[in-house]
């Protein structure tokens, strides 16, 4: 008798080929990247960032001058629109709350960020205490470890206590594709997140040597599309790790475009997780280079 488990990745087909979701994704690129290569685009997705600044060097006096720098944006650049959040480590929120006077999100990183190999417990603490310093939105990785063992309940557990524990905050769940070897592994845990409650399903951490990639896109794009459908529940997506130049968020913009459509191209269902992206869109933009943030 098959599990739970099994019924849902056989409804969703999770049984891909990886040459045949690289082949897709070549070809939506191949047709679609042109189109999607002009300012307009570039300032769309720049109202997608989530701003991050996750070091382990990060300062206070870092951090509120990263917000400081959002604060007055406008002021420097009244044709375009602001960053979608900004992301901070948990003990780092405060900041962002006492400094930050524009209207965008305020996302942060728990549950054992970037491992995710510490107990539930702490997870959840962690999350509950982030929230309750200002956190609107919070990012969380899976037990990478646990869902490559099959042990898929444990993983849906947990992810739903975590849920449970963001009271009003949205809940990112990160997959880390680069860690899960497949497309039919990225899909899978791609739904155990949405079954779970995750608000917005993200690639990765930016913590691996393979983080976001059109491949991995595609198949988390395919999958909100099928939830979507099944459901009439609206998932966003999160592409983050090494995107970094304007092509690189034109990629990911096109696929989604394609797959899931005009109502997924704004922040509220469609983010970036970046450090350096801002610049580059803002450089694109300009015809010139610009460092502002």
């Amino acid at each position: 008798m098959k599990s739970k488990f099994e019924e849902l990745f056989d409804l969703y087909g999770c049984q891909l080929s990886d040459e045949a979701v690289r082949q897709e994704t070549a070809r939506i690129l191949s047709e679609h990247f042109a189109e999607n290569d002009n300012p307009a685009v570039y300032k769309q997705c720049l109202s997608q960032i989530d701003l991050t600044s996750l070091n382990g060097s990060d300062t206070a006096a870092h951090i509120e001058a990263m917000t400081r720098r959002v604060n007055e944006f406008q002021q420097h650049f009244p044709h375009l629109p602001n960053v979608a959040a900004l992301c901070v480590y948990p003990a780092l929120v405060p900041v962002v709350k006492e400094t930050l006077t524009e209207p965008i999100g305020i996302a942060a990183v728990t549950g054992g960020f970037p491992a995710s190999q510490t107990f539930l417990e702490v997870k959840v603490a962690e999350t509950a205490m982030t929230v309750l310093e200002g956190a609107t939105e919070i990012d969380v990785v899976i037990s990478v470890g646990k869902f490559l063992e099959g042990r898929y309940e444990e993983v849906c557990d947990e992810l739903s206590e975590i849920k449970a524990s963001c009271r009003d905050a949205h809940l990112k769940v990160i997959l880390e594709t680069g860690e899960l070897h497949t497309a039919s592994n990225i899909k899978k845990a791609a739904l155990l997140a949405m079954a779970s409650g995750a608000d917005f399903i993200k690639t990765s951490t930016g913590k691996t040597s393979v983080s976001a990639t059109p491949e991995a896109t595609y198949v988390m794009c395919q999958a909100i599309s099928q939830w979507n459908e099944k459901n009439q529940a609206k998932v966003g997506f999160k592409p983050a790790g090494g995107i970094s130049t304007t092509e690189d968020a034109v990629k990911h913009y096109t696929i989604v475009k394609e797959i899931l459509g005009k109502e997924w191209l704004d922040n509220r269902l469609f983010r970036f997780g970046a450090s350096r992206l801002a610049n580059n869109l803002l450089t694109s933009i300009e015809g010139k280079e610009v460092k502002y943030f």
